[in-house]
């Protein structure tokens, strides 16, 4: 059995393994993005239950978020990667574009978003961006 780096023993990322799926980079990609977290999400609840029924709901609107805003802002393809932690869900998402993700002015006359970001960081325990060669890797945690 796995040993989390703070001491604790994880039941949970030794019996459900992480996930890593690529993606084209078309619209379509979102709903494929959700319904790859959903499934993650069906696999872990199988071993160890969501301690609130909203964190089953806020790790799919995150993973939607992030993969949306991957199409829409970088283009190419994309890779989400979820895995258990001994507390959530570490979600990763790499992307092509080296444009840091920043908070945009949210204007719902105009339908043009701006509230994904603001969703990210407060749904999430913590959240890092880290640029690499080919783009970003967003990293997020959310309670499980």
């Amino acid at each position: 059995m796995a040993i989390d780096p703070r001491g604790e023993d994880s039941g949970a990322s030794s019996a459900v393994p992480g996930r890593t799926v690529r993606f084209p980079g078309e619209p379509h990609d979102v709903t494929g993005a959700r319904l790859a977290a959903e499934e993650f999400l069906g696999a872990l609840a199988e071993t160890v239950p969501p301690t609130a029924p909203e964190c089953w709901h806020d790790i799919v609107l995150i993973v939607t978020e992030l993969a949306s805003n991957a199409v829409q802002f970088a283009p190419g393809p994309f890779e989400l990667g979820l895995r258990p932690t001994f507390d959530g869900v570490h979600v990763t998402l790499h992307d092509t574009s080296a444009v840091m993700p920043a908070p945009r002015r949210f204007r719902p006359d105009t339908g043009s978003g701006g509230i994904g970001w603001y969703l990210i960081e407060t749904l999430c325990t913590q959240v890092s961006v880290v640029p690499d060669g080919t783009g970003k890797e967003v990293h997020v945690f959310l309670p499980w």
